[in-house]
């Protein structure tokens, strides 16, 4: 028998730290359903006490989901502690993470506090957790670069008050894999209790290793990875779940574990977080890019022709590649398109919300013949589809450009219930249309990324366009999609427009 490795997903936490992927509580409850689906051992919804919107957003998911663990982070003070409780407490399985810095640098420069006294901060918080739920999760932020004597006192002690799963997280990505192997094992070793505890790692991409540190430490004892979808995260990211849990599973012969993931919701899901935020996939991503089954040179198309196994490592169709078929089109009904939504994870809350997105499917399938998984992911990209949640609304819109002449764009944009009109020229016709919507909008926000994606394959595909608006400081992503790329771009400025609006403010704490 081989030991079972958790999977413990932070996207909607670790992931959504990224600048511009913040998530509505109702893009957390797409993704949790999707993740639940998955079979993902742990879920990690939110940081409850970063704002208000965190908190719903984190208590939502409890509500619904039922064969995960749902988890939520606090920092190691009683404030936090007991807003995290409170968010989990309608789940069926709920764990509190905390946490607190444990380097050198982070205790003096940040924290402010002795070793001494994080130690105390450490045991006390997994003390109060306890009184909330038996599964309770320490983590000793930056221990990549902490002392490992330190360590082993301040583990040992969280142990001993009741957590049941220590991580080691390497917070700024510094380790190699070796080295942090050699952390996990000795960390093991030494401390007399270390067998009470389920041992993790959270390992952050900054030099690219995130995945080969967490399969170094698997190696040496953690059966626990806590990753990403698509390896989203603060900075260069975190590890990528799909890596972690196709390496295992390709590489049975080297790894004693393995995890209860259905692999085959693996590009469903990356491609629903990738909508949501509004972060394209790179081609050549493992696993999950468009290109991670492509064969160009003729050797190797020859090779795959012949026997697959000469060039593919894994099966395109056991990560979920081929659940991306044609399932609707112009003459299918309400109860068929809720259906699918069903199927590929997508919950909408509400007989409005449907109707909505069963509007917005019809008017897409007048323009595009058929429609497949991709088209309804990226559909519903973005903000909730409730309209009256949104300040600015495109009501109508046109633009001219051509050989010689500059382009021209007129919109029609709702702002509450009022329509307001204005055209503007501009170097073509997105730059036109944005510089319209800025002379009614007057957001002041300063255009950090404008990128856009075909959606399908040929002429007739959406394109998704992402807008990365910044503003005071913040930053974040607007989505859009829509046959006309001009189109696609103004639904995602204003997108970016809302949430700008929202004003939500929030607190990301780093691990």
């Amino acid at each position: 028998m081989k030991d079972h490795l958790i999977i413990f997903d932070t996207t909607m936490r670790d992931g959504e730290q990224s600048p511009g992927a913040s998530m509505t509580k109702e893009e957390k409850l797409r993704i949790a359903r999707l993740l639940e689906k998955m079979r993902v051992d742990v879920i990690e919804a939110g940081f409850p006490a970063a704002s208000n919107g965190d908190f719903e957003a984190v208590r939502a998911v409890a509500e619904i989901i039922k064969d995960s663990t749902v988890c939520g982070l606090s920092r190691a003070n009683d404030k936090d502690i007991a807003r995290a409780a409170d968010a989990i407490k309608p789940a069926k399985s709920g764990r509190i993470h905390t946490f607190i810095a444990t380097s050198p640098i982070h205790m003096e420069k940040k924290l402010r506090m002795t070793p001494d006294q994080v130690l105390t901060d450490a045991v006390n918080a997994v003390r109060f957790a306890r009184k909330f739920t038996d599964d309770v999760e320490f983590s000793p932020e930056d221990a990549g670069r902490s002392d490992v004597d330190f360590l082993c006192r301040v583990l040992e002690a969280v142990i001993r008050e009741g957590a049941k799963t220590v991580n080691i997280p390497d917070t700024v990505g510094y380790t190699v894999p070796e080295q942090f192997g050699a952390l996990i094992r000795t960390l093991r070793e030494r401390i007399p209790n270390s067998d009470k505890a389920i041992w993790s790692v959270h390992c952050h991409n900054d030099l690219g290793l995130a995945v080969a540190n967490s399969l170094a430490a698997v190696m040496n004892g953690a059966r626990q990875v806590e990753c990403t979808i698509n390896g989203l995260g603060e900075r260069a990211g975190n590890s990528s779940l799909e890596e972690i849990v196709m390496a295992v599973r390709t590489r049975r012969d080297v790894f004693p574990c393995d995890t209860r993931i259905d692999a085959t919701q693996i590009v469903p899901a990356s491609k629903l977080v990738s909508g949501i935020t509004g972060f394209p996939v790179q081609p050549n991503k493992a696993i999950v890019g468009a290109n991670a089954f492509a064969h160009e040179a003729g050797i190797h198309q020859d090779g795959v022709l012949k026997s697959r196994e000469t060039y593919e490592i894994m099966r395109a169709e056991d990560v979920g590649w081929n659940a991306n078929k044609l399932v609707l089109g112009k003459h299918s009904g309400r109860t068929a398109f809720k259906a699918r939504l069903k199927e590929l994870g997508i919950g909408l809350e509400s007989d409005q919300a449907i109707n909505a997105a069963f509007a917005r499917f019809k008017d897409l399938a007048d323009k595009k013949h058929e429609i497949f998984d991709e088209d309804i992911h990226a559909l519903l990209a973005g903000e909730a589809i409730a309209a009256q949640s949104e300040h600015w609304k495109l009501i109508d819109m046109s633009q001219a450009s051509g050989t010689g002449e500059r382009p021209h764009a007129k919109v029609v944009l709702a702002e509450g219930g009022t329509e307001r009109r204005a055209e503007s020229q501009g170097d073509g016709p997105v730059d036109a249309t944005f510089k319209a919507i800025e002379s009614v909008a007057n957001s002041g926000a300063e255009l950090m990324l404008y990128s856009v994606n075909a959606v399908t394959q040929g002429t007739e595909s959406q394109g998704e366009v992402t807008v990365r608006l910044q503003k005071s400081g913040r930053i974040v992503n607007g989505v859009g999609a829509d046959t006309d790329i001009v189109v696609a771009s103004a639904k995602a400025y204003l997108a970016a427009l809302n949430k700008l609006q929202s004003k939500i403010e929030r607190i990301n704490p780093q691990l």
